[in-house]
């Protein structure tokens, strides 16, 4: 330990300390309030070996951060300060907790008394082991359990996305459930992206901010679903921006859900995409048919519902929709078996399918629901889409629309041109054969264009 000194032992560490208070007071005057109370004060000089500079960071992020951002700058003040050149060294040190000043939403590192946050009870029903995994949705599962074996220290952020009703929410509380768990006293916060919101704009209301920060962020692991509805609300797109931040400078685990990936979060500020991305992106797609079997199979058994293989095949086959929809479908055959006081057998499912279920194979969508539902996925006005704009983000959008167009209608290039505002049919092939190209390279994409096929459709 001959080579460790503190500040109160090494003279050169005093010095250090003192001039990096002198650099602070230089930039300070030139940089963001935010920014120097948020990612440079926190920073403690450590000791000064010969031209290395040591300082300790709360975490990972602040240290990527300034590294990024500022580290030429600091290294440039730093060296005028002490008289030779010299390089500075962050390093993340296991640190005491962060308290938020409550006029800025800005950090100091001292301990803090956080206002107890209720541990979410997450509902054992939704648990890993009644989760039936398949091709659609390894990656997810993969992730959301090495999440809740070591909270902070993998994937994090873990970003969870796909359509409604595929498992999304299924996999935080199994990773809510399988973390407290292990850990009865870990605390977790389960919160939709609409509660978020709704609960920030109250808590400007009624001037308590702080209450609401601390209970945000005096947690463990934080749970954020529907993470799209916070898309375009700036104000509160700002709040989360810190919010997360916070936890992932302190290692705390986030994992979000959405049902698009952060890339087609088109309204979302372009610093929360790209904190999104950081860590493990994961889709969850449409089960295919063996899986959906699998699930009625599972939900059968949780139930105490008798039910055949092959009545299970039956459904899957003939209802390719969301989980939702299938658990629907057999708490109604249950509940139609419970009033006949008999057994679940083919010709029940045939009948229910029939009356209940028969839309969704039979119904096609027509060109003004594909243009709607492209439009509100992007955030493009339909008439940007129809009309004759070559910007990136409407182009992309423009692409998409003919690649499902012609998808679902199978219409001639040359009428879904006319639909496109009387273009050139080679115009049209031309952006369905893009799309195509990227949906083979790209699985985000691939995936996006899946979802808003599978919400042209109409469910039960």
């Amino acid at each position: 330990m001959s080579d460790q000194y503190s500040l109160e032992d090494n003279e050169d560490a005093v010095a250090l300390r003192d001039a990096w208070e002198r650099v602070i007071k230089t930039v300070e005057s030139n940089l963001p309030t935010t920014v120097v109370k948020k990612f440079l004060r926190p920073l403690q000089p450590v000791l000064l070996d010969g031209h290395t500079a040591v300082f300790d960071t709360p975490g990972q992020f602040v240290r990527e951060w300034i590294r990024e951002k500022y580290i030429s700058l600091l290294q440039h003040e730093l060296s005028k300060e002490v008289g030779k050149t010299v390089k500075i060294d962050l390093r993340v040190t296991a640190r005491e907790r962060i308290e938020e000043k409550p006029d800025a939403g800005t950090v100091t590192l001292r301990p803090v008394n956080v206002d107890p946050v209720t541990p979410l009870q997450s509902n054992g029903k939704y648990r890993f082991d009644n989760f039936v995994v398949g091709q659609s949705n390894r990656l997810a599962f993969a992730g959301a359990k090495a999440v809740s074996s070591a909270p902070g220290t993998k994937y994090n952020p873990l970003f969870i996305y796909g359509a409604s009703g595929l498992g999304k929410t299924h996999l935080m509380m199994g990773i809510a459930y399988e973390i407290q768990r292990r850990d009865p006293k870990c605390t977790v916060m389960y919160v939709t992206a609409q509660q978020f919101a709704e609960e920030f704009v109250h808590a400007l209301q009624n001037n308590r901010i702080d209450q609401f920060r601390r209970a945000q962020r005096g947690v463990q692991v934080w749970l954020l679903d529907d993470v799209q509805f916070i898309a375009g609300k700036e104000r509160t797109q700002e709040e989360l921006f810190h919010t997360f931040n916070y936890l992932y400078a302190l290692g705390k685990q986030i994992v979000l859900c959405s049902d698009r990936p952060p890339r087609d979060l088109l309204l979302m500020d372009e610093r929360l995409r790209s904190r999104f991305e950081s860590g493990l992106v994961a889709d969850v797609l449409t089960p295919d048919t063996e899986t959906r079997c699998a699930i009625i199979l599972s939900k059968s058994q949780q139930e105490g519902i008798e039910i055949d293989h092959d009545v299970a095949m039956f459904l899957a086959e003939s209802i390719p929709s969301n989980v939702r929809i299938l658990e629907g479908a057999l708490n109604k055959l249950a509940a139609q078996a419970s009033l006949d006081s008999g057994r679940i057998d083919l010709q029940m499912a045939q009948e229910t399918v029939e009356r209940y279920y028969s839309t969704i194979t039979t119904s096609k969508p027509n060109f003004e629901q594909i243009l709607d539902t492209v439009s509100k996925h992007f955030q493009i006005p339909v008439n940007d889409i129809k009309g004759q704009s070559r910007k990136a983000p409407i182009a992309h959008a423009r692409h998409i629309a003919v690649f499902i167009t012609r998808e679902i209608t199978g219409d001639s290039w040359k009428h879904i041109g006319a639909l496109f505002g009387d273009r050139d049919h080679t115009s049209m092939m031309h952006g369905y054969r893009k799309i195509r190209s990227l949906m083979n390279r790209d699985k985000d994409l691939n995936a996006t264009v899946r979802l808003l096929i599978r919400d042209l459709y109409p469910e039960v």
